[in-house]
């Protein structure tokens, strides 16, 4: 559902984003200069008094369900932690031409990047296909590399979604109410190819997480970008119990089928993988 107003200003949204990638930073997912993140939104804001050095691009996929609309993304290469303070420096803002093929970059004088996220291609698509099928004004797109679930996207069984979600699901009740859906999983593939694009589009279509293997995850919301976040706090939660129960010889069983589908009643919560 699209977000009602009122909407927030361009300085509530960079506040947003830094605390966003503040958070991220803090819960070990995103290391160095790892990590990206981006909103879509579409009501009117005019960034030039912010960003005020503009030029024409050229994008590299074709979003025209974005068209009008403006993209807040991180710059390649900075550090999701210092957004909070230096905002302008670490943004772009982008405003997506009619037919979706090209967009006016806006920015700072004095950014610290020369191009847009590394994972640019997968953050428009993502945004595209999501407000496309749902009508959206408001979508939220967050890539990190939280530790446990990265590590266990190595183990080859964890490389089985059903195995997965059965696995990381069953550690507390809360799992299966805020990921009711469960956790996508998408194959290794080239971190920026069209390959991961294509996968990870197709995955947020039935899931609100997915796992990136051997790399990380990306969480969406058309709610908010923390909302995004929550998710990957969550899933990540489970992927630590995980890993201990691992070390630990496998000596707890965590919530049963049967515990999981009594509190799945309880909140009615839709699920299927139990």
């Amino acid at each position: 559902m699209p977000l009602e107003p009122p909407f927030p200003n361009l300085d509530e949204l960079l506040v947003i984003m830094g605390e966003a990638g503040q958070r991220i930073s803090e819960i070990q997912a995103s290391e160095g200069a790892a990590g990206n993140l981006s909103i879509f939104v579409n009501w009117p804001i005019d960034p030039r008094r912010t960003f005020p050095v503009m030029e024409v691009i050229q994008l590299p996929v074709k979003v025209p369900a974005l068209a009008g609309g403006a993209v807040i993304m991180s710059g390649s290469g900075r550090r999701l932690r210092e957004i909070r303070d230096e905002p302008i420096l670490n943004l772009g803002f982008l405003v997506i031409n009619p037919g979706g093929e090209t967009a006016q970059l806006y920015t700072s004088p004095i950014k610290r990047f020369e191009r847009l996220s590394s994972e640019y291609n997968s953050h428009l698509s993502i945004h595209n296909d999501q407000v496309e099928r749902g009508k959206l004004n408001f979508s939220a797109v967050v890539h990190a590399q939280p530790r446990y679930l990265t590590y266990l996207s190595h183990i080859p069984a964890y490389r089985d979604e059903a195995y997965l979600n059965r696995h990381l699901l069953r550690w507390q009740p809360e799992l299966i109410v805020n990921l009711p859906e469960g956790i996508g999983l998408a194959p290794f593939e080239v971190p920026g190819s069209p390959e991961l694009m294509a996968r990870t589009v197709e995955c947020l279509r039935d899931h609100r997480i997915v796992v990136w293997a051997k790399h990380g995850v990306v969480a969406r919301s058309d709610v908010s970008i923390k909302r995004a976040i929550d998710r990957i706090e969550y899933a990540e939660a489970g992927a630590h119990y995980e890993y201990l129960n691992l070390v630990n010889n496998n000596l707890a069983d965590g919530l049963s089928a049967e515990e999981i589908r009594a509190i799945c009643k309880a909140w009615n919560v839709q699920q299927n993988i139990f």
